[in-house]
């Protein structure tokens, strides 16, 4: 504005100058109305000098910079906050799966509690001072007590997916069996399939966590 201001002073000051120059020579007076008149369209119609560009030019960049730098923030901001809520969510998953290793076999232990107790209460009949002809009531009630241990001790092992095997009769196979040793094949058995277990496999929903111990039918030698 100061520069466009001063473009308008000296053009007024050009334009004085000619009207002081036009009353020496007996033309009209500098004042006049024509003179104004012509002076007031000079000043309205003619362009700024090209001196004035640049000066535009800067303001409109220095905008843009301003504009610009305010986007800068913002998606720094924004950036900062997507970092922090990543690393939220990856301490508390963290914690999920520490605390899942921890207690996710909480429930089967408070299962077992349970089975701990029925063996205590069959033990308990083994007291010290029991008489001879209690014995047999002893072993009663021992028995009772163990029954009622396999009982809950398979209750327990189906609800929480833990299944025995029974392999006897089937063919042999390395991913479930752990073969001990081979053994003739007899009357209604056939050769390669399982015929003795020797130590009982299991499987935790379908997954076998311990192979069972079997001997395998094989045919046996013809002698001459």
């Amino acid at each position: 504005m100061a520069a466009r201001s001063l473009w308008a002073v000296q053009r007024l000051q050009r334009l004085l100058a000619s009207g002081a120059v036009s009353e020496s020579r007996g033309w009209l007076h500098p004042f006049s109305m024509a003179t104004q008149r012509t002076a007031g369209e000079d000043c309205s119609s003619e362009d700024p000098p090209d001196g004035l560009g640049p000066s535009l030019a800067e303001q409109a960049l220095r905008l843009k910079a301003v504009k610009l730098e305010k986007e800068v923030q913002d998606l720094t901001l924004r950036y900062q906050r997507a970092v922090a809520d990543s690393e939220n969510i990856r301490r508390r998953t963290q914690r999920c799966v520490e605390d899942a290793k921890i207690f996710g076999i909480q429930s089967f232990c408070k299962d077992l509690v349970e089975v701990a107790d029925i063996l205590e209460k069959t033990t308990e009949c083994f007291s010290e001072g029991a008489q001879p002809e209690d014995h047999k009531l002893t072993l009663e009630k021992v028995f009772q007590g163990l029954s009622l241990l396999e009982a809950k001790l398979k209750s327990v092992f189906t609800k929480h997916g833990l299944e025995k095997m029974t392999p006897i009769g089937d063919k042999y196979d390395p991913h479930e069996h752990e073969l001990i040793c081979h053994m003739p094949a007899g009357v209604g058995v056939q050769p390669g399939t399982v015929a003795l277990v020797r130590q009982d496999g299991y499987k935790l929903h379908g997954r076998t966590i311990r192979l069972a111990q079997v001997e395998v039918a094989v045919e046996s030698q013809r002698r001459l």
